[in-house]
């Protein structure tokens, strides 16, 4: 099951729909972003939205470089979609998704819920059974309307195979914790994107009902941007559970400063942070940034400027300090002479395949390395998607209409109607991510949050482990973090925290999972067969 938002018997039967535009796809007035009363140029082709110009010719409209430049913090205010602005393509997919009066999360999105049962995995005869149950399930919330787009159901494994898919994210959690940190410090983890609150729940119920000593030293802290789903989250939860607290914010506007030890989750969220989207001149292979414009009558375009943007610029500028190299052919980017000849060709583009980057994935490892200095990452998503859209790590843009999931060739759809979501390079991510935590501190960083954090045993006044932490051996383990000044390992000793590495979807769960409560009578594990193109790092 690789898709989310329809059952695979759904996703086999109707992969051939596409949706090639918005208003190809819906003609009513609900989803048309164009305004019925707007008039337009005789010459201009009635369908404008399909016949957008080149942006890269010399024929692109100056009205398009004078619209008003915004961003989605700027557009958290409007109740209707924008016009007569231009943004980043990050903007547009953070509008899309998470405007709080129009975005897709806020207004569409219903993830699906077993509500209180649970598949009863044991007395299922195979996954075609298993599958059908699903189906069962979904067609329990009823049949869509037929004027427009339906309930924007989508499933999570963890609520396909509650409670056994959170009880082995915590059994992962309270081994580490348990092995570094009890009874020294309290267990402490922080949620993004709780959704239900089924995840939150099953782990609480592991601790409370098997690790009860741990239990009583947890603090559960959920960050939520969904109002709505705060809601759901406090009434399903602090009753049961009040060592749960949940704050209504993006994790993008956090400020404040963890300094004890403690575990972050991020589950199926990463899918759906904004990329941005970035060209290259393949003459003098400078990048170009893309941007959405948006015109009076609601259309969109793209037009391509040079980088200027300072998330951007970091995010290309880090990625050449690892030597991730950009999506162009390998003999390309080594000889200048050899690109001029390829530019001569009849037909040879110009710039490079569109590339979409994650840059707000690198806004949280910049949160994370400075408001939670001693966190560990738990974090899992798609690492391939079929049905992208086209473009290196494009995402998969995609509704549900007449019960039916339908995906897009295209971004450029109407706010707030479709899910847009990306695969992730896990190895990439691994690698951005330790670098990341192998920079200095800044200022509101870790180096002053661990001094006013309170004492423990692991706490020491001693001088600088990165240095003294050579005293004894000058071998660095490659697979070591370099020690945090100030805090000591479970042993007493300056040794750097185990780097974080990427599993398998399977291999994590054959790790940490109760296998035997999801086997089938046929033997098969839907937990582990299913989900392939999903990946954990820790």
């Amino acid at each position: 099951m690789i898709l989310r938002g329809a059952s695979a018997t759904q996703c086999l039967l109707h992969k051939h729909l596409r949706c090639y535009t918005s208003r190809r796809l819906f003609s009513s007035s609900l989803l048309c972003s164009r305004a019925s009363n707007n008039k337009r140029d005789p010459s201009q082709p009635k369908d404008k939205w399909n016949y957008n110009r080149s942006p890269f010719d010399a024929n692109v409209s100056e009205d398009l470089h004078k619209l008003r430049l915004v961003d989605a913090n700027i557009l958290e205010k409007e109740t209707e979609p924008p016009v007569n602005v231009k943004m980043l393509v990050r903007d547009f997919i953070e509008d899309s998704l998470y405007n709080p009066n129009y975005g897709y999360f806020p207004k569409q999105a219903t993830i699906f819920n077993v509500q209180d049962t649970a598949f009863d995995f044991p007395n299922l005869r195979d996954s075609a059974e298993f599958q059908e149950e699903i189906g069962t399930k979904y067609a329990a919330y009823g049949a869509d309307k037929h004027d427009g787009p339906g309930r924007q159901l989508w499933h999570t494994p963890t609520e396909l195979f509650k409670p056994w898919y959170g009880r082995a994210v915590g059994r992962c959690l309270v081994s580490e914790y348990l092995l570094k940190y009890f009874p020294y410090e309290d267990f402490v983890i922080y949620e993004i994107g709780a959704g239900n609150g089924t995840l939150a729940m099953d782990i609480l119920n592991l601790l409370q009902e098997d690790y009860p000593e741990v239990y009583e030293r947890t603090r559960y802290n959920i960050i939520e941007i969904s109002e709505s789903l705060v809601k759901l989250q406090k009434k399903k939860l602090q009753e049961v559970h009040p060592c749960v607290t949940i704050t209504h914010k993006s994790i993008f506007h956090w400020e404040t400063v963890e300094p004890s030890p403690c575990f972050f989750i991020a589950m199926e969220v990463i899918d759906n942070f904004a990329h941005d989207l970035v060209r290259y001149d393949l003459k003098t292979l400078k990048p170009y940034q893309a941007l959405v414009t948006i015109d009076n009558n609601g259309d969109f375009d793209t037009i391509f400027d040079p980088v200027t943007d300072p998330l951007i610029t970091s995010f290309l500028n880090l990625r050449q300090t690892l030597n991730h190299p950009p999506p162009i052919n390998k003999l390309l980017l080594q000889s200048e002479s050899l690109r001029q000849r390829y530019l001569s060709l009849p037909f040879a583009p110009n710039l490079s395949t569109a590339e979409y980057i994650p840059t707000r994935m690198l806004s949280l490892l910049r949160t994370l390395r400075s408001y939670f200095p001693r966190h560990r990452l738990l974090l899992t998503d798609f690492s391939s998607l079929p049905d992208s859209i086209p473009g290196v790590n494009a995402p998969v843009v995609q509704t549900r209409f007449q019960n039916i999931t339908v995906p897009c060739t295209t971004l450029l759809v109407k706010q707030g109607y479709f899910d847009i979501f990306f695969p992730t390079d896990f190895e990439r991510l691994r690698d951005m991510y330790e670098f990341m935590l192998a920079q200095p501190p800044n200022k509101s960083g870790s180096l002053e949050t661990l001094e006013s954090g309170r004492v423990t045993p692991l706490t020491s006044t001693a001088s600088s482990f990165s240095s003294g932490s050579q005293f004894f051996s000058s071998y660095q383990p490659s697979n070591r973090r370099n020690p945090v000044d100030g805090v000591t390992s479970a042993s007493g000793l300056p040794v750097g925290e185990r780097k974080s590495s990427v599993f398998s979807h399977s291999q994590f769960l054959e790790t940490y999972a109760e296998l035997e409560k999801t086997r089938l009578r046929s033997g098969e594990n839907p937990m582990l067969d299913f989900y392939k193109n999903v990946k954990f790092l820790f």
